[in-house]
């Protein structure tokens, strides 16, 4: 009796231990969701702001059509963007036609100075911060994920429970590129 007792101990301590770490690995993953989520929440409102910039420059550049049209032709394309890796890759398009956008502005003196364009400007600005810093809080949460999930001995119960690895948000081959200034 008493070897069962001990035996009963032993499968009771296991099982404890094996539902501690999966319990660690959903946290650790929600957590990783809820960054993800925390990125799509900046870049909708990045793209909220797109359209009043656009308008705004469309008054002093109407003759720059084409600019415009492939400004807000990306930013439909993140909105349409499934899935983080699809998603990625149309905001990496999206900030390649806003760079445009802004060189474009440089050509009108007035619109540079435009209270409403420095605004919404200021405020693309500050919305890019945050989204670099929600990408930065995502990558370390699915860093966290993907440690916890690899380590022994979490390794022996994540995969058969289905816990895979989290991609990270990554930067663009072009964005990696050094910055040319010319004078």
């Amino acid at each position: 009796m008493t070897v069962f007792f001990i035996i009963l101990a032993i499968v009771i301590v296991i099982a404890i231990w094996a539902i501690g770490i999966y319990n660690g690995l959903v946290k650790a993953r929600n957590r990783a969701e809820e960054a993800e989520s925390g990125i799509d929440v900046h870049l909708n409102k990045r793209y909220d702001l797109i359209p009043n910039l656009v308008e705004t420059v469309k008054g002093y550049a109407k003759h720059e059509e084409a600019t415009l049209s492939q400004v807000i032709e990306a930013r439909n394309a993140c909105l349409s963007a499934k899935g983080l890796d699809e998603r990625d890759k149309a905001d990496n398009a999206l900030s390649g036609t806003l760079k445009s956008l802004f060189a474009l502005a440089e050509s009108y003196p007035d619109l540079k100075a435009n209270a409403s364009f420095i605004e919404l400007q200021n405020s693309l600005n500050q919305v890019e911060s945050e989204i670099l810093n929600a990408r930065k809080y995502y990558n370390a949460t699915a860093r966290m994920f993907n440690d916890r999930m690899m380590v022994f001995p979490a390794s022996l119960i994540a995969k058969p429970m289905g816990f895979s690895k989290l991609s990270y948000v990554d930067v663009s081959d072009e964005k990696k590129e050094n910055v040319k200034v010319q004078f």
